[in-house]
């Protein structure tokens, strides 16, 4: 596992409406990648894109079924047992938005 891939979680979790979704890996690959961790940081991906600051416009590109956006507003802490199904990775131009849209979260200058 390593930071910027896409893993789809068939857990049914309340936050999303008691349904399963995808997650994109933000932990530093040195933590995602390390067998004595259990769980790492994700960013939630949903279809719906609202234009956010803090969102990033992905699709296909990364294994999705649809056009989406990862929401970096709602990082959650996920067990890596619970994210069973990589279906892809950010490039270079993805993680390059992906740590843009974090700074806006967390509002690190």
């Amino acid at each position: 596992m390593i930071r910027g891939e896409v893993y789809r979680s068939p857990e049914k979790v309340p936050e999303r409406g008691h349904k399963p979704g995808f997650y994109v890996v933000v932990s530093r690959s040195f933590i995602a990648g390390n067998n004595d961790v259990s769980a790492v940081v994700c960013a939630p991906i949903y279809t719906e894109f609202l234009g956010l600051a803090t969102e990033v416009a992905v699709g296909s590109e990364v294994g999705l079924p649809r056009e989406s956006s990862i929401r970096c507003d709602f990082l959650t802490l996920m067990l890596k047992r619970r994210l069973t199904t990589l279906v892809g990775r950010l490039g270079v131009a993805g993680l390059r938005d992906l740590d843009r849209a974090l700074k806006v979260a967390l509002e690190v200058v």
